[in-house]
């Protein structure tokens, strides 16, 4: 698993917020009807099957400029009579049909029927182009207006539905929730924090220890993460009073307080009286006289240290939601719920809106190895795709490894390296130095985060770049200042 990689903000080509929402839309069954209502239409008009896009966009998480479009092939089309493109002929060809199939119903043979269907279309054919010829430029003026007619009809249906289409892939990746309730959940995750944080501030009042050791991550926490984590585990709609235990449910997954007490013998010094006996020779009288000294004396000495975990909210969604609420919970943070404006000071508004990524263009002769390109025809399908803990499908997203492991899977190469993380792709791989790396190879980096080995991969695609999922997945230069104070190490994949 990776870290969040928030420092890495480079340029890269800008992409659209329903393509960063794409990854888990394929599984909301709203956006899946819809697309199988439009692609019934697909074929009769080219504004129908730009909307047919937009829907795969939501469904696959792929690059809108990626899309191909899909042909529906109609069954037995040779099969059926063919018509003319004529408004008129094509009327009264299928005039002509209607009346030959009627005969059948008198019992005549399908063999006569459809001889009789075809010389009836001949005939009126015939007859129709010796009447077109008699009256060539009223049949001129009135097929122009006859296109001009079904054009516009084309146009208003494809506007129709390209908006519907549109509308609904917003719709399912936009927050179902009023703006009142997601504030107040918001408020109250803040309130909660701010119990925590008096709480460790006021330690040592409400405590009776002799020494105090603290080791205290930060309290924070985005609140992009805490609505769209909301949302998927509640599986939708919801108001402020039905979401209390889920926002207690991840504070308390988020935050982890222990308090370690140890003991130690130590040793105090303390003064203690004593007598001695002095004896006066004269009178013969006895007489204690007292004196102090000084003794070392034991005591138990108790030492509490105070840690807080904060395991960061972005991480928690793995650990405790399903696969379907998982996809939901990347599909809003993908897009934000749409909502961009609600916390205008989140760094997920700076890395998702209004932010050019560079649109780097592998060179050909790079993509001649087969390897390579059918790795990066895999792996450039998600470019754009948020960042999510712990992900490993389309559906869910991804997260460094997972990205990597994906595409390994599933390149048709032959690689079936199961779920890795980033130290265990780099145990599957041979090192080579930074002079030998080569398109294909992986890159390793150690530090991003608080892990021990390789804490970050990517792909390297030559010219010092990678494709990496940062946040989102995008190409990233190698040669900042960032990447080179973590660079581990190059590491060539096994042949599969």
């Amino acid at each position: 698993m990776a870290d969040k990689l928030a420092d890495t903000k480079q340029t890269y080509g800008q992409r659209g917020r329903i393509a960063h929402a794409a990854i888990s839309a394929s599984r909301d069954i709203a956006l899946i009807s819809a697309h199988r209502e439009v692609q019934k239409s697909e074929e009769d008009n080219v504004g129908v099957e730009s909307a047919h896009k937009i829907e795969a966009v939501a469904e696959g998480g792929v690059r809108a400029h990626q899309l191909r479009s899909h042909q529906t092939k109609k069954a037995n089309a040779h099969a059926q009579p063919q018509f003319s493109s004529n408004p008129y002929s094509r009327w009264q060809q299928k005039r002509a049909i209607r009346k030959a199939y009627a005969e059948a119903k008198r019992g005549r043979s399908s063999n006569e029927l459809g001889a009789n269907a075809a010389k009836a279309v001949a005939a009126t054919k015939e007859k129709t182009s010796r009447f077109i010829a008699k009256n060539k430029k009223g049949f001129i003026v009135a097929g122009l207006l006859a296109l001009m007619l079904v054009f516009l009809l084309n146009v208003a249906a494809s506007c129709s539905l390209l908006v519907q289409s549109t509308v609904s892939a917003i719709g399912a990746t936009t927050y179902p929730v009023a703006d009142s309730d997601m504030l107040a959940a918001e408020a109250q995750y803040c309130a909660l924090e701010q119990d925590l944080q008096q709480k460790l501030d006021t330690f040592e009042q409400t405590h009776d220890f002799d020494e105090y050791h603290y080791d205290l991550d930060t309290i924070e926490h985005d609140p992009y993460v805490l609505i769209s984590a909301i949302t998927a585990l509640h599986g939708g709609e919801w108001t402020i009073d039905e979401v209390g235990d889920i926002i207690q449910a991840l504070f308390d997954r988020q935050y982890i307080l222990t308090e370690t007490v140890t003991s130690e013998i130590r040793y105090r010094t303390e003064t203690e009286t004593d007598y001695y006996v002095y004896h006066d020779p004269e009178t013969g009288r006895v007489e204690y006289i007292p004196y102090e000294y000084e003794v070392q004396v034991p005591y138990n000495y108790f030492i509490c240290t105070v840690k807080l975990e904060n395991f960061n909210l972005s991480h928690v969604p793995v650990y405790i939601m399903s696969e379907e609420q998982l996809a939901m919970y990347a599909t809003y943070m993908g897009t934000l719920g749409n909502r961009p404006d609600l916390f205008p000071d989140s760094s997920y508004v700076g890395a998702y809106y209004n932010t050019d990524y560079e649109d780097y263009e592998i060179p050909p002769s790079a993509l001649e190895d087969e390897r390579f390109a059918a790795m990066m025809k895999e792996a450039e399908k998600y470019l754009g795709c948020p960042y999510v803990w712990g992900g490993s499908t389309p559906s869910t997203s991804f997260d460094c490894s997972g990205f990597v492991s994906w595409v390994l899977n599933n390149c048709g190469i032959g690689w079936d390296v199961g779920r890795l993380g980033a130290n265990g792709l780099r145990a599957i791989c041979t090192g080579v130095s930074a002079a030998n790396a080569k398109p294909g190879d992986l890159i390793f980096f150690q530090g991003t985060y608080d892990a021990p080995g390789a804490s970050h991969v990517g792909i390297y695609v030559g010219n010092g770049r990678m494709i990496h999922c940062g946040d989102p997945i995008q190409y990233a230069n190698i040669n900042t200042n960032y990447w080179q104070s973590h660079f581990l190490s190059f590491g060539r994949l096994p042949s599969p």
